[in-house]
């Protein structure tokens, strides 16, 4: 019988590893608009509000910068800002630093995509209200790539000084390149327990948590079959699932047992692999 995650879940914090460590830094620092909360032996933590780390970046030495959608892993991870206002103005700091800029409107929300030094897709997004959202027939939500109100988002900025991502910034979403999507089917939505929300023909499936519009998604846009982007190259290392509390994380944990999936515990994260290999953390 299914068994829906708890609805506070949430994405937590994304680690990448990249190619040259001081090069991402500036990348996030300028362009995105992080800021560093620490830096120690090659590794570098990254806040929107000076306490939450959001994003990880590690440093591996040597590593070959690889063609986005050369394998499963990463396709983006998504930075969700509080307001309408926020994405404009981080639109308006895209445009003047000359960044190659994607864009799209999502009915339920409006997005800019953008690309770090080693070619890890980041989305930059805000939600609409959650009334303005709608289903189909299939109670699946309605979304959309229709194009944004680009000037509509720049009027909304003004004249107002862009001093990086505001309080109220969190990673909203993530998007991933699996290797099967009826596999990653089974472990996110029967045993993790993610409701489906949308499909987006028969490559990319849509999940999430306490009726949001996504907080992953699934695709075979890298090829059915294709193999985990290496260790050794950049990509994403691990992303956190944010539990509200142990009840949930135990439930969690009694599901991956019964279905015969490996657990490992490490600093207070549980760890565990998707059918694709990519590395979970499942924390409270």
């Amino acid at each position: 019988m299914f068994e829906s995650i708890h609805p506070g879940t949430s994405i937590g914090q994304v680690s990448l590893r990249v190619s040259d460590l001081q090069r991402s830094i500036e990348f996030y620092r300028n362009i995105v608009g992080l800021q560093v909360l620490r830096e120690e032996n090659g590794m570098a933590e990254l806040t929107a509000d000076g306490k939450t780390p959001l994003l990880t970046l590690k440093e591996i030495p040597g590593a070959v910068v690889r063609p986005r959608r050369s394998g499963a892993g990463l396709y983006h991870f998504a930075i969700l800002l509080p307001d309408r206002k926020s994405l404009g103005l981080s639109l308006r700091h895209l445009v003047q630093s000359g960044i190659h800029i994607g864009q799209a409107d999502h009915l339920v929300s409006e997005a800019l995509y953008i690309a770090d030094p080693d070619n890890n897709g980041i989305e930059i997004y805000r939600d609409r209200p959650r009334t303005e959202w709608q289903r189909d027939q299939k109670g699946e939500y309605i979304m959309a790539v229709d194009p944004i109100d680009w000037d509509g988002l720049l009027e909304e900025a003004g004249d107002e000084a862009w001093h990086g991502l505001p309080e109220g910034t969190i990673i909203g979403h993530i998007h991933l390149h699996v290797t099967d999507l009826e596999a990653t089917k089974q472990f996110y939505h029967d045993v993790l327990g993610f409701d489906i929300v949308a499909h987006m023909e028969k490559s990319a499936l849509f999940i999430s948590a306490g009726g949001y519009h996504h907080h992953i998604g699934l695709n075979t846009w890298a090829g059915v079959g294709a193999p985990l982007t290496p260790a050794d190259s950049p990509g994403l290392s691990y992303y956190q699932i944010k539990l509200e509390d142990q009840a949930a994380l135990d439930a969690v944990i009694g599901r991956l047992s019964a279905a015969g999936i490996n657990i490992e515990h490490n600093s207070g994260s549980v760890i565990v692999l998707d059918p694709s290999g990519i590395e979970i953390h499942l924390v409270i």
